[in-house]
């Protein structure tokens, strides 16, 4: 039995979905599973990138597909590159996968489920749908063009089919399995499995021992950090807001690390608002790394705007609590993230568009050791108990030894 995997990325590409797809598929492999990818032959970053057509990397067999590579920079070009995908991938996966096989469609692009269920009954294969967002909803809910009519419907139609027609979706948080019930999948097809970081590699690492605080020149400042994509799911008017009272607080510094639609417009408004002293920008940075750069901030900003509630679920929070740093979380105070970090005393909780709450909570981190010190602990044990790497990956085990 095969268990073939689809999705647009996968290693050495270091986009979210390929770094939690490589970490399963590996672990898999490594079981004695015959573990296949059907991805595509791009990097997220790198346009030119043009990866073996084949190989074999540590113990996976992966299947690159060609693609158009207009790029990310229009929705027109964007839809072609996804549509060439599904062609290639449809072709690919045919001639590949036989009865009793498994195929895992992930949400890169966002309806590989609708074709992976054609396959999947021409070949009399199982499918489980891996759901990072729930697509048209994302797409609706941030303003696209031409998704607020009639297409939206027809897309939800197919979309909703390929999950009921599925074997399992696993879903990614609680609130987006009540999502999905909502759509008429049964109870019994929905498996919440949250997503994860490497926790063996990053793990707290004291100020003073960090090497990029020193690099970075940010020794004596207290530091609220945010990682990872800032992108149109993410909403920054509000720590803008709470930038501009903390102006005074000299000590008191943001750095932002990585990059994403947004990035760049957040740099622009702190210029233009006369923030330059109290920000600072840097590049995403190398895996090995994490540790360190996820380290350096003393709390953590993480965005999830109530309107996106249950639609994605920020998988940066995973990598927060795993460096035992508190969480500052701008969101729908009722949410599940609001719920998580409230029920494990990990952060503080802001209400979307609070600007005076969130300067509250900052301020009051910056000069409470005791309170810091308390909550960096609880993100840790957090994690670990209830958001371990091995955890997820035992129940991924499970989940496919039903079939």
């Amino acid at each position: 039995m095969r268990i073939i995997f689809l999705n647009r990325y996968f290693y050495p590409d270091h986009s979210a979905t390929s770094q939690i797809l490589s970490d399963l598929a590996f672990h898999l492999a490594a079981t004695g599973k015959d573990i296949h990818v059907v991805t595509s032959r791009q990097i997220i970053d790198d346009p030119a990138a043009q990866l073996s057509v084949s190989e074999t990397i540590r113990g996976v067999q992966v299947h690159r597909v060609a693609t158009t590579r207009f790029g990310r920079s229009n929705l027109i070009g964007r839809a072609l590159d996804y549509l060439s995908f599904y062609w290639s991938m449809w072709r690919r996966v045919m001639s590949l996968a036989g009865a009793g096989d498994i195929l895992v469609a992930k949400t890169d692009p966002s309806l590989t489920s609708v074709v992976a269920v054609m396959a999947a009954r021409r070949r009399s294969a199982h499918l489980i749908n891996w759901l990072q967002d729930l697509y048209p909803e994302i797409a609706i809910a941030l303003g696209v063009p031409l998704l607020k009519g009639p297409l939206s419907k027809v897309i939800g139609y197919f979309r909703n089919r390929s999950l009921r027609m599925a074997d399992a979706n696993v879903v990614v948080g609680t609130a987006m399995a009540t999502r999905l019930r909502a759509c008429g999948v049964a109870p019994n097809q929905i498996d919440v499995i949250p997503n994860w970081v490497n926790d063996e590699e990053i793990v707290p690492v004291p100020t003073a021992e960090n090497h990029l605080r020193r690099d970075w020149q940010l020794q004596d400042k207290f530091i609220v950090g945010y990682s990872g994509n800032l992108g149109r799911a993410h909403e920054f008017q509000t720590l803008l807001g709470a930038a501009e009272r903390l102006r005074e607080e000299k000590h008191i510094v943001f750095v932002c690390i990585g990059g994403g639609k947004q990035f760049d417009e957040l740099r622009h408004q702190v210029q233009t608002r006369n923030l330059d002293q109290a920000f600072r920008f840097f590049p995403y940075q190398e895996r090995g790394v994490l540790k360190y750069s996820l380290s350096v901030p003393d709390a953590h900003w993480v965005s999830l705007p109530p309107n996106v509630e249950g639609l994605i679920f920020p998988s940066k929070l995973y990598g927060i609590l795993a460096a035992g740093r508190p969480v500052i979380a701008v969101t729908d105070t009722d949410g599940e993230l609001a719920n998580l970090i409230r029920d494990n005393q990990c952060g503080y909780v802001v209400a979307s568009g609070n600007s005076d709450s969130l300067y509250r909570s900052i301020l009051f981190l910056a000069n409470d050791v005791d309170t810091r010190t308390r909550m960096a602990a609880q993100a840790r044990a957090t994690l670990d108990a209830k958001f371990a790497r091995r955890l997820a990956l035992t129940r991924w085990q499970q989940l496919l030894a039903r079939f």
